[in-house]
């Protein structure tokens, strides 16, 4: 089994919130505290990580006060969560790095084991979530998360390459590697596991949910 302590945790608060009028996602409550301390919280509790960054453009400052390292993006004008995995496996000091969204309050307590059990099972470059989700005909499929994975971090290079050629989708990078989908679909999962917060509305919707 993979050491936890291998393993970097990066929290992307990068993004410019704009379905939140522009204010910084990360920082917004959740139950009285920021989301992204949520999230470092939550893989602290789950002992899956040894160590935590995380990635955001503005306020460093106050992410810096949650005990964390904070790294802005290398690539200009918000562009996006591949940007965040490209700066993590930068200034990544140990051989993995899991990533994870600052607007997910609610992440699974084991992600990080149940991903690395996957990734070193499988012998994968990635593992990465999925979890059920109600399609557009009402029917429930297993939906991959991309924002939620577990990476080795000599695949620096190749994300150093596909940047450079304009590359952005997160799923159009991992599907040039060994990837491998980790559901999250047992009876004993949250639901609203990876229920994410785009707008100011959702969030306070979700706090209601009687997390």
């Amino acid at each position: 089994m993979i050491n936890p302590n291998d393993i970097t945790g990066l929290i992307l608060a990068g993004g410019r919130g704009s379905r939140m009028s522009g204010v910084d996602k990360g920082l917004q409550t959740f139950n009285s505290m920021p989301l992204a301390l949520h999230t470092l919280t939550r893989l602290q509790m789950g002992g899956g990580v040894g160590h935590i960054m995380i990635n955001a453009n503005r306020n460093l400052a106050a992410y810096e006060s949650f005990g964390a390292s904070v790294w802005p993006d290398g690539l200009a004008d918000y562009a996006g969560p591949l940007a965040g995995f490209l700066t993590g496996l930068e200034r990544c000091e140990t051989p993995f790095l899991v990533t994870v969204p600052c607007d997910t309050p609610l992440l699974p307590l084991d992600l990080v084991p149940r991903l690395a059990q996957a990734l070193e099972s499988q012998d994968a470059d990635i593992a990465m979530a999925a979890a059920p989700e109600v399609d557009r005909e009402g029917q429930m499929q297993i939906r991959a998360q991309p924002v939620f994975c577990l990476l080795r971090v000599d695949l620096l290079e190749s994300l150093v390459q596909f940047t450079q050629n304009g590359g952005r989708k997160i799923d159009a990078w991992t599907a040039l590697h060994k990837t491998v989908l980790v559901p999250f679909d047992l009876p004993s999962d949250d639901a609203r596991a990876f229920c994410n917060a785009n707008t100011l509305a959702e969030l306070r919707q979700l706090e209601n949910t009687g997390a």
